[in-house]
């Protein structure tokens, strides 16, 4: 199965600077009346003018069926009257119970489908990373990202001489995950993207996704009917549909193994071709709470492997991102190797997890259920 819209596929993507955080998420808000701009500000000495995305009114957060989540999508017109760069974003969640957040470009080509899910600013049920309904079997697409938050994200300030295109015209669609094991209440969150022109010479940042499919077996001693992998992953796709079993099962074989009885542990890998050429310049790391370390590797097992990103104390309230030291350049046949660990016994001992039942866990769009996704921007040879 080929996982088109994951690794490799250059996303737009606002990065950050020094250790800065980084995951996913959304909001809600009307097309034309979902955003204003207030005053000028000034960034490394250039006028900068910040951009509110804002829901007309507190969203509240409804689970899916047989699900403790709710993502939730709404179409935000930010008025951009001139092509700009977008060099720095914030993310103001206002709740505990939002997971993460992620502002998506829509391209012209479907800008209608958008506003017709937009059910006239009520927005839409949105789980996984294809925001636009019908736009991906597997729960990716390559949408442009604009900005992305998780927990313990400070205000992300992209790397000196880049940025983000938005051109004029754009919408966009902010969508939040919320943690119903937290709380159901209502909430506004917002979302600020600071700008300049693009006039301005900046670098245009773009993302690669890279992933490796979790496959944590329940502890020891530790036991339950979805303690059996299919048994789990069956109910996984109950949750979320059949597209997630799809990307499930898409990515085992990707990564060379058996999607009906792959290896299971506490440490998953998978080494995927970079595709393009660049300059990697940020990376972060985004695991759910079973987390606790992630690397990658550039060309691994190699004389020249470089080390991109090392988190060996993970914490999934601390998301962060990291400027590179120094761009590190990429060529289409390089290779990028991913690897996480987690903690299965979490589980039972985080109080939010601890009175779910015992789960053989994989990747899932779940509060709950787990990730190995490594985020990588690069800026355009030369």
């Amino acid at each position: 199965m080929a996982l088109a819209g994951i690794a490799g596929v250059t996303y737009g993507l606002s990065s950050a600077a020094a250790p800065v955080a980084k995951p996913v998420a959304k909001a809600s808000h009307p097309a034309g009346t979902s955003a204003h701009t207030t005053a000028h500000v000034v960034l490394d000495g250039q006028r900068v003018k910040t951009i509110t995305l804002e829901g007309s009114r507190p969203y509240t957060p409804h689970a899916a069926k047989g699900t403790f989540d709710d993502y939730h999508c709404t179409l935000l017109n930010p008025h951009v009257t001139t092509n700009s760069y977008i060099v720095g974003s914030q993310f103001l969640p206002e709740s505990n119970e939002v997971h993460h957040s992620i502002v998506f470009l829509v391209p012209p080509s479907q800008a209608k489908a958008a506003e017709q899910a937009d059910q006239n600013g009520k927005g839409w049920s949105c789980f996984g990373e294809a925001p636009i309904p019908g736009s991906s079997s597997i729960g990716f697409a390559p949408l442009p990202w604009l900005m992305a938050w998780g927990p313990g994200s400070p205000e992300n300030i992209e790397p000196k001489g880049t940025g983000l295109l938005l051109p004029a015209g754009s919408l966009v669609i902010m969508q939040i995950h919320y943690n119903l094991l937290i709380g159901d209440k209502p909430v506004q969150s917002k979302a600020q993207l600071l700008t300049v022109p693009a006039t301005t010479p900046l670098k245009p940042l773009s993302l690669s996704l890279y992933v490796a499919p979790p496959d944590l077996p329940c502890p020891a001693a530790v036991h339950g009917p979805l303690c059996n992998r299919a048994a789990s992953l069956a109910y996984t796709g109950k949750e979320f549909g059949q597209s997630t079993v799809n990307l499930v099962n898409g990515m085992e074989e990707v990564c060379g193994r058996n999607p009906v009885s792959p290896p299971g542990g506490d440490t998953t890998t998978c080494t995927w071709p970079v595709g393009k050429a660049g300059n990697i310049v940020v990376a972060a790391a985004h695991m759910h709470l079973l987390g606790v370390a992630m690397k990658v590797v550039l060309d691994p097992g190699t004389p020249h492997a470089v080390t991109i990103l090392n988190v060996p104390n993970y914490n999934f309230h601390d998301q962060r991102s990291y400027d590179m030291a120094k761009p590190v350049a990429v060529v289409p046949s390089d290779r990028m190797q991913v690897t996480c660990t987690y903690d299965p016994k979490l589980r039972q001992e985080i109080p939010l997890l601890r009175n779910l039942p015992p789960q053989y866990i994989t990747w899932g769009w779940g509060s709950a259920d787990e990730m190995c996704l490594a985020l990588v921007w690069m800026t355009p040879p030369g």
